[in-house]
């Protein structure tokens, strides 16, 4: 039996069919207007407060619509967004080193590896440029050269110096300005906002998303949520491995239960391994840490020549170091895109040469930056940084390379959505690291930031307020049938992992998920693996359903009980993300499968083949999904093989 069904070919109808430049600025001007009188009679749903949901609520809320939103954690500050370090990319031109919006443009469609979609990445780079001033006018606190301009610097995959930061902490800068305009919006009464809150289902009535189910983390309490739209802002599926650079409640139920719903789900192989992670420590571990890639622009990489040279750092002499990113890629050097800085990473450590425990690590030596610039100078810089690192570690990086290795951080794949950002659900919009972006197979550093806030500040609110214009919105609440019924079964889901009452706990399931993931379908995968994987995998979602241990009751606070729900997600999820990797027999930017390498181990890309997205419609649980392909076309970054040297 096949492991997928073919279905029918789908395009994105939305975008206007006007050169590239223009195609924007069309869209906006052909789509439907709400009467500022009118948008108070309409009430959004948010899912999620990150950067991408948080500037979603709070720009939706200040043109009048009434917002609904909701996370999990116990403020909407603390969304994952905070954690992101190195910076926020935008075409400005600051340095007047030769970017542009187009340069932008290319750089992200090339960095993908070819297998994004030209209109969305263009608007993407267009609308960079406003992210900044918005920001700045929020009080963002980027870094400054001396004479009080905007600071940039260079991320992996571009010649020049875009990325505008704060220090290590960007993420937490942007996400304070996000929140402050949420929390003025809170305040005014045009959002309500309910925290500690977890959506469990989507609701869908003819066809259409109008609301959701979700469940109180403090009391256990069951509710129904009615609007005329639904966004889900909730970020990416890298938890699915266990072992990631994300937070240990990020999870992917909120999308997937929308894919069981209707929404195709598109790429779920393109998941993204960071090159500079601190390795791993021990099996006692939950998490790994992320080391911001803006390191890699005064960091050097290297590894010992000799295969087994168990030195200490200080005692290898230059002669004996293999800087081979700069050796390899000299035009890039150690700003090469993070697909291709890891699996350098990988090969080094698979000939004898990484350092550290077990061998897996290479060194990100600080030395002749602290020479050049001097350490009062990279402390200013990375300072936070550094201090993070010493803290995990106890090394000093002033004084010994950092170690680092490659792990899972972010996932370009997500929910298939329109140039108008909504699913194949109508009314459902999936915005952020949600839905499966304008990164391709592969994303270049500081471009999430970019991308959360273009969509929650300027992409979302005029294409949902298209919908809202050009539907009519009949009166539904908890009595509707289909409400019921979401209900019930939402419930119902609960109860049962309530009732197994088995031997395993949850954290045992997901961790041997995340095992069979980054063995078989992690930096290298093959075809071999990848069935086994497929073959072990149900077999795991069926042991969890019968043997897992959920104690407690789901009428309060019930930690085990949300892992278990988000495990049982990600059991399915790691099904398909397997049947995506083996159907697609080609290597292209963070999917890298052995069969498809040039004799030098470089990405072989197959574009007769494979130059589309791949939307997978739900097949049920057990059952086949069908993919749908969305053929892409590039009509102005023409296909090439990618090349950094």
């Amino acid at each position: 039996m096949s492991f997928y069904k073919l279905g029918d070919d789908i395009a994105d109808t939305t975008a206007p069919d006007v050169p590239i430049e223009q195609r924007w600025d069309k869209r906006r001007f052909d789509a439907k207007l709400v009467n500022p009188a009118n948008r108070r009679r309409h009430s959004v749903i948010v899912v999620g407060t990150g950067l991408a949901g948080g500037a979603a609520g709070a720009t939706l809320a200040e043109q009048g619509y009434h917002v609904i939103q909701f996370c999990y954690q116990d403020s909407p500050r603390r969304a994952h967004s905070i954690a992101a370090q190195g910076g926020i990319n935008a075409a400005k031109n600051y340095r007047n080193d030769g970017d542009s919006v187009y340069r932008l443009f290319y750089d992200t469609v090339k960095g993908g590896d070819f297998r994004s979609r030209e209109s969305n990445v263009y608007r993407l780079a267009q609308t960079s440029t406003q992210i900044i001033d918005q920001c700045v006018a929020q009080g963002v606190p980027f870094a400054r050269e001396y004479g009080g301009l905007l600071d940039t610097r260079s991320f992996g995959g571009v010649q020049v110096a875009r990325t505008f930061y704060a220090r290590g902490q960007t993420g937490q800068q942007l996400l304070i300005g996000a929140y402050q305009a949420l929390s003025r919006q809170i305040d005014a009464g045009n959002v309500e906002m309910h925290a500690r809150t977890e959506m469990l289902d989507l609701i869908v009535i003819d066809g259409r998303a109008r609301g959701i189910v979700a469940r109180d983390l403090i009391t256990g309490q069951i509710s129904t949520y009615i609007a005329d739209a639904v966004v889900l802002a909730t970020g990416g599926y890298g938890n699915v491995f266990y072992l990631s650079t994300n937070a240990k409640n990020s999870n992917a139920s909120a999308i997937w239960r929308a894919h069981r719903r209707g929404a195709y789900f598109a790429n779920p192989c393109y998941t993204q391994i960071h090159p500079t992670c601190i390795p791993r420590s021990g099996d006692h571990q939950s998490k790994l840490t992320l080391m911001s890639e803006s390191l890699r622009n005064d960091g050097r990489i290297w590894v010992p020549k000799n295969p087994g040279d168990t030195r200490s750092p200080d005692q290898i002499p230059e002669a004996d170091r293999d800087y081979y990113l700069e050796r390899i890629y000299p035009g890039f050097g150690n700003l090469v895109p993070r697909d291709i800085a890891s699996r350098a990473a990988k090969n080094q450590c698979d000939l004898g040469r990484g350092v550290g425990p077990g061998g897996l690590g290479v060194y990100l030596d600080f030395a002749d930056a602290i020479k050049r610039m001097g350490e009062a100078a990279v402390r200013e810089k990375y300072g936070n940084l550094f201090e993070m690192y010493d803290r995990i570690t106890g090394e000093d990086p002033y004084k010994v390379p950092m170690r680092i290795y490659p792990a899972i951080h972010y996932t370009m794949g997500g929910l298939w959505v329109d140039y108008d950002l909504q699913s194949t659900i109508p009314g459902c919009f999936v915005i952020g690291e949600a839905n499966f972006s304008d990164h391709g197979a592969n994303r270049l550093g500081a471009s999430a930031l970019m991308q959360g806030l273009a969509d929650g500040y300027f992409v979302l609110p005029p294409m949902l307020g298209n919908y809202i214009a050009s539907n009519k919105f009949d009166k539904v609440d908890a009595s509707h049938p289909e409400v019921a019924a979401t209900v019930a079964e939402a419930t119902g889901r609960l109860d049962r992992l309530l009732s197994i009452d088995g031997e395993r706990t949850v954290d045992s399931f997901h961790r041997e998920l995340g095992e069979i993931l980054w063995d078989e379908c992690g930096m290298a995968r093959s075809e071999d693996g990848l069935r086994k994987a497929l073959g072990r995998l149900p077999e795991l979602r069926e042991e969890f359903w019968r043997s897992v241990k959920v104690p407690g009751s789901g009428a309060s606070l019930n930690q085990s009980l949300e892992r278990a729900n988000r495990v049982s997600d990600f059991l399915e999820l790691g099904e398909l993300l397997c049947v995506d990797a083996l159907h697609r027999e080609e290597s292209c930017g963070g999917h890298f499968r052995v069969e498809s390498q040039t004799p030098d181990g470089e990405a072989r890309r197959d574009d007769d083949r494979f130059a589309y997205a791949a939307a997978w419609e739900f097949g049920g649980t057990g059952g086949t999904p069908i993919l749908h392909r969305e053929p892409l076309e590039f009509d102005y970054v023409h296909l090439a093989q990618r090349n950094y040297a």
